[in-house]
């Protein structure tokens, strides 16, 4: 099972990254609700310290094209993530411009989950609410692979690993007081690879 520790915006965020080792690594970018928003050109200082076999997300939510497509330019991202309210055309038109994979972010509830054309699907409770969904809904999981998000901490992961998602996501789970903690990062990965 991978693992992806998203929302990194410190130095030493990386430098625990690098320690931990974990699958895939998550920038929130242009987004400025969060406190873990950063700009790209701080994602492209952040992607230069980073070990090369982690590869980095860009988090994106509604961003136009061309924002993202600086991101891919600029090397500073390795996959897209859209956490907004992205449609299939507006997905199938990023697919044109830029030949980076996919993953689409979708609130679990009523609804049947689609995959809007996405290469991964990233199942949550809502845009970094840090809550689990009712992870019994994942039966209706169409056949993409997904991570699983919201609520994850080093203590559940091997919990989570018996709905056979790609990977976890991770964010607050892996924090002390809004930042990230190294125990808590070396902690989750070694969860994760233990599944």
């Amino acid at each position: 099972m991978k693992i992806k520790i998203c929302g990194l915006y410190r130095n030493e965020d990386i430098d625990f990254a690098n320690e931990a080792l974990p699958d895939y690594i998550g920038f929130v970018l242009n987004f400025p609700k969060s406190h873990r928003n950063i700009t790209l050109d701080k994602a492209e200082e952040l992607k230069k310290r980073l070990d090369p076999k982690i590869k980095a997300v860009g988090v994106f939510v509604d961003a136009d094209f061309d924002y993202i497509g600086q991101a891919a330019e600029r090397k500073i991202i390795d996959i897209i993530q859209l956490h907004g309210n992205e449609t299939e055309d507006y997905i199938r038109e990023l697919k044109t411009r830029l030949s980076l994979p996919v993953i689409k972010s979708v609130e679990v509830g009523g609804e049947e989950i689609r995959t809007f054309g996405a290469d991964f699907l990233l199942l949550d409770s809502g845009k970094g609410t840090g809550k689990q969904f009712d992870r019994s809904l994942i039966r209706q999981v169409p056949t993409v692979p997904f991570f699983i998000a919201g609520g994850i901490t080093p203590e559940n992961i091997c919990e989570t690993a018996k709905y056979s998602p790609f990977g976890v996501d991770i964010s607050s789970g892996v924090e002390t007081d809004g930042k990230k903690d190294r125990k808590k990062m070396l902690a989750a990965v070694k969860a994760a690879r233990a599944v």
